[in-house]
């Protein structure tokens, strides 16, 4: 019976609050008290002593009941205090690999002269943090909720509530921000790279450049004399010219045909383990999935780009562009 009241009114209080635009400010339409089981308790010994006092017309019992009623009640004050005019705005959530967990973040300013204490953060699941804010004081808070497959993961609503100062009210607030944080396939934990598209096999191409030297050919008039092979001239092997060039990463194609595997899910696995590697590598890479490809490239934005297409492989498209 509790629990359905209870859901009855968390669908009500869903219903009053659509998504929170960029900044939320906490005002009396947007917190909830209620009475925790302490609470429940203190007000349930408050009325046999009133009984008490009213049948033995004890009026230092009188004093101590309504004393006490006084005190439960400057409670829920405090609770409500604890949290109100407190500024919410969710903040940005880095990507992560499939079974870490995602750090959603949250940034709280305190525009007033009251310290706020035992704030708790937590998701629909019941994962939690708890915080204090100093008095003017601005604090960057992480929820961090496991994930479980690839794809667009998102908080969902969470509720913010304090149990402060005497643990006699529940006071609670419910923020749904459109925060969403990007899953990568987790990657394999051995997927060789396929072969570059180098015919040598050396891992290795060359242009021309000034690095390393790489033969001899036959000097062609306006050639620079400092590049002349003046030794080889000496021992009259003729007129020579040195050549240097500049080595270039080998150029792979990762491709989804390629990556033998079972499912599609250990196919993408092997590509984000690809990426990776050939990253660390300081290869280039393109990417070749059956919905595009990606030009070959090198760098952090090239990968994170990589990842993000191949975590979003076949997946319906979320209410935003993706």
């Amino acid at each position: 019976m509790l629990s359905n009241l209870k859901n009855r009114f968390r669908a009500w209080a869903l219903r009053r609050q659509l998504h929170d635009g960029s900044t939320v400010t906490l005002t009396q339409r947007r917190i909830y008290i209620i009475p925790t089981r302490q609470g429940f308790a203190l007000a349930f010994v408050l009325l046999l002593m009133l009984l008490g006092d009213i049948n033995y017309n004890l009026s230092l019992g009188y004093v101590l009941t309504f004393l006490l009623a006084m005190m439960a009640v400057m409670s829920m004050l405090h609770a409500f205090r604890n949290m109100a005019r407190l500024q919410v705005r969710a903040g940005h959530v880095e990507p992560v690999f499939a079974t870490e967990s995602a750090r959603f973040v949250f940034h709280f300013h305190n525009n007033s002269r009251l310290d706020r204490y035992r704030i708790n953060l937590h998701d629909m699941q019941g994962h939690s943090t708890v915080f204090d804010m100093a008095a003017l004081g601005h604090s960057e808070v992480i929820l961090n909720i496991p994930t479980t497959r690839r794809g667009w993961f998102r908080a969902g609503r969470v509720a913010l509530y304090t149990h402060f100062p005497l643990g006699l009210f529940h006071a609670w607030s419910y923020l749904h921000f459109d925060t969403r944080c990007l899953v990568y396939p987790k990657p394999l934990g051995n997927a060789p790279l396929p072969p570059g598209n180098i015919p040598d096999g050396t891992g290795k191409r060359s242009m021309a450049g000034d690095e390393d030297f790489s033969g001899l050919r036959k000097y062609v008039a306006g050639d620079a004399l400092p590049r002349i092979a003046w030794k080889v001239l000496a021992r009259e092997q003729g007129l020579q010219v040195k050549q240097f060039s500049t080595p270039l990463g080998e150029e792979l194609w990762l491709d989804y045909s390629a990556a033998t595997g079972g499912s599609e899910e250990e196919k993408l696995a092997r590509m984000a383990r690809w990426v990776l590697d050939a990253e660390a590598r300081e290869l280039r890479y393109g990417l070749r999935l059956p919905d595009g490809d990606m030009p070959a490239n090198l760098g952090a934005a090239h990968r994170d780009e990589c990842l993000r297409r191949i975590a979003l492989f076949n997946l319906p498209l979320p209410d935003s562009t993706r």
